[in-house]
């Protein structure tokens, strides 16, 4: 079986990811990029609050942070998400309902045994 591959930042952007108000955040930049003040509006989020959740973010390789002249923009870093697309990309043979999974491990035992004999 090949071994899977772990990008070195993965669980940063898991943890990035596990908060809802920066996972919305991601999905707003996934539209348009956007200026951090009308994003901490749109999000109803002082700035403090929000410049937290861009650090987060940053950290995690997830948005691109940009000054032009006064305005601070942010984007969002597609390479990232391709990275994570890739990752659970290398699950999709085991995707399905509980029930198949559950019948081809039971037979993947089965054929072990029998091989085993």
């Amino acid at each position: 079986m090949e071994k899977p591959q772990f990008p070195d930042n993965l669980d940063r952007m898991f943890e990035a990811l596990a908060n809802h108000h920066r996972r919305a955040i991601v999905y707003a930049l996934g539209l348009q990029p956007y200026a951090i003040s009308q994003l901490a509006q749109q999000r109803g989020l002082s700035l403090t609050a929000i410049h937290r959740h861009i650090t987060i973010l940053e950290d995690a390789g997830l948005v691109i942070h940009r000054k032009i002249g006064r305005t601070h923009f942010l984007s969002l870093n597609k390479e990232a998400l391709r990275t994570l697309q890739h990752w659970l990309m290398q699950f999709q043979a085991y995707w399905g309902n509980n029930e198949e999974t559950l019948e081809n491990y039971a037979h993947f035992l089965e054929t072990k045994k029998r091989e085993r004999r």
